[in-house]
């Protein structure tokens, strides 16, 4: 009897936690990014030396103007991790909801910023750059970083290395591709993953 119950109670719990894990979450993951891997998820646009080398796929070197690696795939709501690391000197991004794959800019995409020395810094590292200013303003440069940023209908949340820098919601962008940017620095995305909501 004592077994029975015990057994019963195991089933129910884990019954709970299965029901639990279901509603919090969305489909599952896609790996873009997994160390060198991943060059065929995107286009790249603009000219760097973007190279699948050293574990990430990286850019140090490009023309004057910027430089991107758009997903060949369109995402509307989705939770977004990406682990990137940066120079001191990176201008670099993580691009949402692209309105145009061919034209990657801060107004016709989000753009979570990597920029710790932007002349303005409210919308440095951590902002959604033209929509959102950073708080607190955090660094980025010479190590690896976790940004966790969450597209839910019209509000954005962006978390860089656990610690919220936006919450806002804007509705202007509904889906589209997302875009990694190479602008100046050495900038390297060694993972990025994508679970729709």
């Amino acid at each position: 009897m004592i077994r029975s119950l015990g057994t019963g109670l195991a089933v129910v719990a884990s019954s709970v936690l299965l029901a639990s894990c279901a509603t919090m979450g969305g489909g599952a993951w896609t790996t873009l990014v997994d160390g060198e891997r991943g060059m065929d998820n995107f286009t790249q646009l603009g000219e760097a030396n973007w190279s699948a080398s050293e574990g990430a796929l990286q850019a140090s070197r490009g023309s004057k103007d910027q430089s991107f690696l758009v997903s060949k795939q369109t995402y509307s709501n989705f939770v977004l991790r990406v682990e990137f690391w940066a120079s001191d000197d990176a201008n670099s991004g993580v691009f949402i909801r692209c309105a145009d794959r061919t034209k990657i800019t801060d107004e016709s995409c989000y753009e979570a910023n990597i920029f710790d020395q932007r002349p303005d810094p409210t919308y440095g590292t951590g902002a959604i750059t033209k929509v959102a200013k950073v708080s607190p303003m955090l660094k980025a440069g010479g190590k690896w970083n976790i940004y966790e940023i969450t597209a839910r209908g019209p509000r954005l949340v962006v978390v860089l290395n656990g610690v919220k820098t936006v919450d806002v919601e804007d509705s202007k962008l509904a889906s589209g591709p997302i875009a990694l940017q190479w602008g100046q620095g050495t900038i390297k995305f060694r993972k990025v993953e994508i679970q729709p909501l």
